[in-house]
């Protein structure tokens, strides 16, 4: 406060200084005051007040919780404070590991003395352990889990118990209890003897405990594991053993008092007696007093529950997992919704997950009306995250399990919703990792639609998660579908038979110009088909149109469509088939058959109406600039004619408000693609489709069985409708009655694995170091990609142990020497040779040209462990996938009467003129045929001899008898005459053997592998070894011992690490990651890897930008245009008109792109540096740049060809982009590349990017 000069008069006169007022002006008055006083006022001077800046700057800037909550980012997020160093040297004490017990006399309560005993979970921290033990992160870190912290430990295993105070540095397995032990105490002259008590003393009580435990009284029957309080334990292996597992950590809530179930193939599975780790459930008949079983339910219906869904009902109140695998409007949210009020019942907390983020809007909408306690957890919204039931992305709860989630301490249920989703290429892998990353504890409901080989998916989960899977699934869709050829407006009705009864096109009420192509029952009718054949060609000869061939286009122009779109709107308003659902394969024509429709209303005055006014205040969320966009004016005036569109063009809310107008029944004709079947959960009465073929990126193609299954299962209501309608519309050529049939009939794709090594996956877990359980290997190994190889582990590993046990007992081997010396080197050889014949027969019998040389008649060399050098004759060729088989007569012992087995196998000691074929076998008594299915790789050698026979003869004589004769009868003339033959080229050879067909192929590696075994051969005569006396011995126990430790070896692969089908991806992409300097040469995160896994994908190519520091010179705007060219979209170059220094920032990135690209080639990776700068979406920089600096949304639409939806959710994607950089600039400590970013993200966060969802208010 300034005070105003004034001038002072003589010090020698009095004087009196007034104040006027309470404003803080004085006067200086010369004389006393009158009255005495100083004050002019009756009163007396008010109460000075000061200005109200400081006040308003404590209470503004000081206390940020006086801010309101809309634009809170512009508010500082700093306040200076004053520095003290000496805080730098406070340390946190040390945790202390152990305590102290009294011991007391149980009696009187004295102390006796103390005991030392560890404190469990002393020092563990999300920083440092993996157990669900450790202390909890503060409270802001709670929900989503933070990129410094574990995850948790995918499986039951606890972390190494502390060392003893006292343990000696060997442990106590390095104790012998008998003679180690001390009986006189160190300075003491004597100590105590212990002895053992003699048998007639005194029995302690806890003897007698113990004692008492072992009997068993039988007051509890033994459980079978399939039922029961502790249902998921592992299975146990074959022989008593036990899988490996231990039980979980703690036991599940207490069930309803239910009777055991009696599943279908409890005492085993396809895949092994000793592996039921998955239980199929039959769900034909009703269970029989259910409401007995289930006398309180934690929710109760309006209605009776399925068969199924009374299985599933049983099932989780047992504690099972489950995995539910029923068709289309089924009813399998009936059982997610059991899962969560379990969890409410048992005061635990349920996960539920979808596939989009629609559906968790939606399921989230459904929910809380349901449960009231439920929370919404997305890439941007976090609603009541402390609920009971949280609803998110597969993506989120991925997120939440790297970051160590405390909400995965208390889960009991995780929903997996639209698990087939595990075969989308992209981002199946998701599913697999979060299925693997869960707890033990954590119990599963896995729901999808009807799957081939739904027993083997969950065999993988219940491997994975160490707990017995219920499979549950359904025969028949509750409403069955009627399917229809429909061809438009020019077959008219008396093209078309109609009558009072069934006709082949249909049944009696089918509306003209449809034909039946398939019944409620499931039966193809080609007889509907070939009726539209008919059809079509006299619609075309009326017309004077021609049935042209199939084209790569097969809908035609639009204008055509549109003609049989009207056509087919009118037989579907007539017949009462309202409302439908037209799915089209392409965004455009979805927005161009809904435009074109020109003609009626098809809602009431009242319906429309209604309408008008939820679009008036659904609308009222935009802004007042974007309600005047062409696309929000063209939607709402279609909706209030009864049409809707729906795709990923339209705006987040438009698309809402759709979808809820179609839940509502207000919208009749619905065009939509195939993402509104994926998922949203909102049925018809008719599903059109406009073509059965679709473009998916590189060509046109017919839909696969499991995209109609899909989409054509939106047909039919639940309870409102008897049959549902499917139509396929035909304005063109009729499809192929062959295509119609495979994508009618044809069954879905069964589940297969989309696990791939990821860069997010690695530096994930490459955070955890020095924890194997969250190893990448092991990570792999328990995907469901590496399924195959899992399912004989244990015999592999038995087998292995028994190997070792064998090679044990035989001993050191003995060092050959003398003539021995070369024998090493000559089993060495024998294998080569016998190898490189078997890789040169099996070249020449995949050629043409060979199998002309292998055709029947050929007389052959076999050498089996069963035939050693004994000639054949090819009989028969057999085509398959691996390869042909030969079936070939071999020349061999004859049986002996009475039925005897077959000899058996004479140890293998190849002689060189055995490998020669100089000697070949001949029977010592009568001669016999055998009969034998041989691959290339059994033929010794290929003669040049052929016989003329007849196969199919030869074959016929082959055959047993029937009735199953009890000796060899003798052969037939035939197949004497060829034992005949065979037996004189077995006896004829001579010195230099029977003629050899050279191989008939001249490829370099052909020729190669025929040089090496013509020197292998040469080489045989220069061995000494076979010339002892001792060889048939000597080289029968090297040859066991070897192939004892071949087989040994090819075991510990197999259980290996190298093993793995993905190993060689995993070492690419840490190629990668050591050659950007993410990884150390010893395999932990730098700096710049610890900031990348803070990332989202492409998360090299962004920690290279922060560590480049790209970002540093450009203004906010400018650095939320070059993230937005990170997030894909359209290519192109930005234009010149941008800043120069965003141009620069631009051409940088390239090059970061290209020197990826650059180092992911040279590892060996596909993807070279042309497809990572494709995938740059430069298009987007000049629209997100005019975004961020305030350009209305209207306007920027104009700067890009993109559509409005696409837009909006590229900018979402861009705010959450430029949250995780602000996170990952902190880490790297540059305040100020955050307080950029920070900017940039209250710049974006505008108007409709922030529009809040319908479903969530």
């Amino acid at each position: 406060m300034e005070l105003e000069r004034i001038a002072l008069p003589p010090p020698e006169l009095p004087l009196a200084l007034l104040e006027l007022g309470g404003s803080g002006r004085f006067e200086l008055r010369v004389g006393a005051p009158p009255g005495g006083g100083g004050a002019t006022l009756p009163w007396g001077v008010p109460p000075f007040v000061p200005p109200p800046r400081e006040e308003l700057e404590r209470l503004l800037l000081g206390s940020p919780e006086w801010l309101p909550p809309h634009h809170h980012e512009r508010a500082p997020r700093a306040w200076q404070r004053s520095p003290s160093p000496q805080r730098l040297f406070a340390l946190d004490p040390t945790p202390v590991g152990g305590g102290l017990r009294a011991q007391r006399d149980p009696k009187t309560g004295q102390i006796w003395g103390f005991t030392e005993e560890l404190l469990p979970a002393v020092g563990l921290s999300p920083q440092n352990s993996l157990s669900l033990r450790r202390p909890p992160a503060p409270p802001g870190l709670s929900l989503r889990g933070c990129g410094t912290a574990f995850p948790f430990c995918p499986e039951e295993l606890e972390e190494p118990p502390p060392p003893q105070p006292h343990d000696p540095p060997g442990g106590e397995d390095d104790v012998d209890f008998d003679t180690d032990l001390l009986t006189t105490p160190p300075g003491m002259k004597c100590g105590v003897q212990f002895q053992p008590p003699a048998r007639g003393g005194p029995v302690s009580l806890s003897t007698l405990i113990q004692t008492l435990d072992a009997f068993d009284l039988g007051g509890t029957p033994e459980i079978p594991p399939h039922i029961g309080g502790v249902p998921d334990a592992p299975p146990p292996a074959p022989g008593g053993g036990s899988a490996g597992a231990p039980p979980p950590a703690s036991p599940p809530p207490s069930p309803s008092p239910v009777e055991p179930e009696k599943p279908q193939g409890t005492e085993g599975t396809p895949e092994g007696e000793g592996e039921p780790w998955a239980v199929v459930i039959d769900t034909a008949t009703p269970v029989p007093d259910f409401e007995t079983l289930v006398p309180d339910p934690a929710i109760k219906w309006p209605f009776r529950p399925d068969p199924f869904q009374q299985r599933a009902v049983l099932s989780l109140e047992r504690g099972h997992s489950v995995l539910v695998a029923a068709h289309t409007s089924a009813g399998k949210t009936a059982v997610a919704e059991y899962g969560i009020a379990l969890g409410r019942r048992h005061l635990t907390r349920t996960i539920y997950t979808s596939p989009i983020k629609a559906l968790s809007n939606q399921k989230f909408r459904e929910f809380r009306e349901t449960f009231g306690d439920v929370g919404l957890v997305t890439g941007d919204v976090t609603l009541r995250p402390e609920a009971a039931c949280l609803v998110m992305t597969t993506e989120i709860l991925r997120s939440m399990l790297y970051n160590g989630s405390d909400v995965i301490r208390e889960l009991e249920w995780v929903i997996f919703d639209e698990v087939h989703y595990i075969n989308d290429e992209e981002r199946g892998v998701v599913w697999e990792e979060a299925l693997i990353l869960l707890p033990p504890h954590v119990k599963l409901i896995l729901l999808s639609a009807t799957i081939p080989n739904a027993l083997e998916f969950a065999q993988w989960v219940g491997r994975t998660k160490r707990r017995r899977i219920r499979v549950i699934s359904t025969a028949r869709r509750p409403v069955p579908l009627e399917h229809f050829l429909f061809l438009g407006g020019g077959a008219a009705a008396e093209d078309t038979p109609t009558g009072s009864e069934d006709t082949p096109t249909g049944p009696k009420d089918t509306p003209p110009g449809m034909f039946l192509l398939m019944d409620r029952r499931g039966t193809f009718h080609t007889q509907g088909y070939y009726a539209a054949v008919a059809a079509q060609k006299a619609q075309s000869s009326k017309q004077g149109l021609s049935c042209g061939a199939r084209t790569h286009n097969p809908g035609g122009n639009i204008a055509q469509a549109r003609s049989v779109c009207l056509s087919l709107l009118r037989v579907l308003r007539g017949r009462g088939l309202l409302p439908a659902v037209v799915f089209s394969f392409s965004r455009g024509g979805c927005t161009a058959l809904a435009q074109g429709l020109r003609g009626p209303s098809l809602v009431t005055p009242d319906e429309r109406r209604r309408i008008h006014g939820l679009l008036h205040r659904w609308l009222q969320r935009l802004r007042g600039g974007d309600r005047e966009l062409p696309q929000v004016l063209w939607v709402s005036e279609l909706l209030e004619r009864g049409l809707g569109v729906h795709h990923g063009g339209l705006l987040p809310l438009l698309k809402e408000v759709v979808e809820l107008l179609f839940s509502m029944g207000l919208i009749k004709v619905l065009f939509a693609t195939e993402t509104f079947a994926m998922g949203v959960n909102m049925p018809a009465r008719t599903v059109v489709f406009e073509s059965l073929r679709k473009h998916d990126g590189s060509g046109f193609r017919d839909l696969l069985p499991a995209e109609y299954i899909q989409m054509s299962g939106r047909a039919g209501r639940r309870g409102l409708d008897a049959t549902g309608t499917v139509i396929v519309l035909s304005r063109g050529p009729l499809p192929e009655l062959s295509d119609l049939h495979r994508v009618l009939m044809g069954r879905p794709a069964p589940l297969q694995s989309r696990f791939r090594v990821t860069y997010s996956m690695l530096l994930n877990l490459l955070r955890v170091t020095g924890t194997s359980p969250m190893s990448p290997t092991r990570l792999m190994r328990r995907s469901f990609a590496e399924e195959p190889a899992r399912r004989d582990t244990e015999a592999q590993s038995r087998r292995a142990a028994e190997l070792r046990v064998t090679l044990g007992t035989m001993g050191d081997p003995e060092e050959p020497g003398g003539a021995m010396a070369d024998l090493p080197r000559y089993h060495r050889t024998v294998g080569t040779l016998r190898a490189t014949r078997g890789q040169l027969h099996r070249r020449v019998a995949e050629s043409p040209g060979g199998l002309r040389v292998l055709a029947p008649g050929r007389v052959v060399i076999v050498s089996t462990p069963r035939h050693r050098n004994a000639p054949g004759l090819i009989v028969q060729v057999n085509p398959g996938p691996p390869g042909p088989t030969f079936t070939v007569l071999v020349l061999s012992e004859r049986r002996p009467a009475g039925g005897a087995r077959d000899p058996p196998d004479v140890p293998d000691v190849p002689y060189p003129e055995d490998l020669l074929l100089t000697r070949l076998f001949l029977p010592e008594g009568p001669c016999g045929p055998a009969l034998e299915q041989l691959q290339p790789e059994d033929f010794g050698g290929v003669t040049t001899r052929t016989l003329r026979v007849d196969p199919q003869a030869l074959l016929q004589e082959l055959r047993p008898p029937r009735g199953g004769a009890h000796r060899s009868p003798p052969p037939a003339p035939l197949v004497a005459s060829v034992l005949q033959e065979l037996q004189r080229l077995a006896g004829g050879g001579g010195a230099g053997g029977v003629a050899l067909l050279p191989p008939p192929l001249r490829d370099p590696d052909s020729v190669t592998l025929a040089a090496a075994a013509r020197d292998l051969e040469a080489a045989l005569g220069a061995f000494e070894c076979v010339r002892s006396p001792r060889f048939p011995q000597q080289y029968s126990q090297f040859a066991r011992r070897q192939r004892l430790r071949e087989e040994l070896e090819q075991l510990e692969f197999r259980l290996s690490d190298q093993s793995l089908s993905l190993l060689p991806q995993y070492q690419q992409r840490m190629e990668v990651l050591r050659s950007l300097g993410l990884v150390s040469p010893q395999g932990s995160l730098s700096l710049g890897g610890r900031v990348a896994a803070l990332l989202s994908p492409p998360e090299p190519l962004l920690a290279e930008l922060l560590l480049q520091n790209a970002l540093g010179p450009l203004r906010p705007e400018e650095s939320a245009a070059l993230l937005a060219a990170t997030l894909g979209g359209p290519r192109g170059d930005p234009p010149p008109r941008l800043p120069r220094a965003l141009l620069q920032a631009v051409s940088q990135l390239r090059a970061i792109a290209q020197r990826l690209g650059r180092l992911q080639e040279a590892a060996g990776l596909p993807e070279g540096p042309e497809e990572l700068e494709s995938q740059l979406g430069c298009g987007l920089v000049e629209a997100a740049y005019e975004w961020a600096r305030g350009m209305p949304f209207s306007e920027v639409t104009r700067l890009t060809e993109v559509e409005e939806g696409t837009l909006v959710r590229c900018l979402q994607r861009l705010d959450e982009r430029l949250r995780q950089l602000r996170g990952a600039a902190r880490i790297l400590g540059d305040p100020a590349l955050a307080a950029k970013l920070e900017t940039a993200t209250a710049q974006t966060r505008r108007d409709v990017v922030v529009t809040a969802s319908l479903y969530t208010q």
